[in-house]
């Protein structure tokens, strides 16, 4: 009976788990989560700050050696790009807000705190963000 509940159990649990399983033979989905957001609605998107004041952009989106998304590089600063400085937030740091069908980007923070972050700096030679040099002054 206690073999039968559980082969029951797992039935059940395996009928209602959600269609994201991987084909065995070109590891492709079978089906597209649900509430997934493309990489669109975050690159090149603004940032704003929980009163709705634009805090940045993100300029770049960085992945773990597993491919997760694990930070941002959001610009802030600056106009049209110029005197811009980019910083480093943890992706979970980004919430997807919406308001009148509108979906964007929203932190717990202010301008200024990014402003006093630490900055980064791309360099191409080693395809990578390096910290940036601080500027004597």
């Amino acid at each position: 009976m206690r073999t039968l509940l559980s082969a029951l159990a797992i039935t059940v649990s395996l009928a209602t788990m959600p269609a994201i399983a991987a084909t065995d033979d070109a590891n492709t989905l079978t089906a597209i989560p649900g509430e997934a957001y493309t990489v669109s609605n975050i690159y090149k998107q603004d940032v704003y700050d929980e009163k709705e004041n634009k805090i940045g952009d993100v300029n770049d989106v960085l992945l773990d050696k597993d491919g997760r998304i694990s930070a941002v590089i959001i610009g802030v600063g600056g106009f049209l790009g110029v005197g811009e400085k980019d910083v480093a937030v943890p992706f979970n740091a980004l919430k997807m807000a919406e308001k009148n069908g509108d979906q964007y980007l929203v932190m717990n923070t202010t301008k200024e705190a990014l402003e006093s972050a630490p900055g980064y700096t791309f360099d191409r030679d080693n395809n990578r963000w390096m910290p940036a040099k601080k500027q004597a002054g």
